[in-house]
């Protein structure tokens, strides 16, 4: 399993599970310092053809990381194999409006908003 660790976030793939957990608080500056956990999703789509993206207990996440999510969406599209799913709470409130963007970029992406 690979895992990034802070102080204030978890990134993980699980591997076994088809599903790349975020959860805390992800308040990198700018692109480049989350090029890491963008290398950590893509490394996770090179695995298979399906993935889960798991934001479910990730509270807080700042533009560049939304940015990084379109981005990493993008490449998804854009390779056309692949099933993604994106797996938030409705009780997040950047979830409810942030995620149903990413589904302008890439149709076929699935977003489910668990209570």
């Amino acid at each position: 399993m690979e895992k990034i660790q802070t102080e204030d976030f978890i990134a993980h793939h699980d591997a076994d599970a088809q599903t790349v957990f975020l959860q805390g608080f992800l308040r990198l500056n700018g692109i480049e310092e989350y090029q890491p956990i963008m290398s950590l999703l893509l490394g996770a789509i090179d695995q298979t053809t399906s993935c889960i993206v798991d934001l479910s207990k990730l509270e807080f996440l700042n533009s560049s990381g939304i940015s990084m999510l379109s981005m990493f969406v993008v490449r998804v599209r854009d390779r056309g194999n692949v099933n993604l799913v994106f797996r938030g709470s409705n009780k997040v409130l950047w979830q409810t409006r942030s995620l149903k963007n990413l589904k302008r970029l890439m149709p076929a992406l699935t977003i489910d908003l668990l209570d």
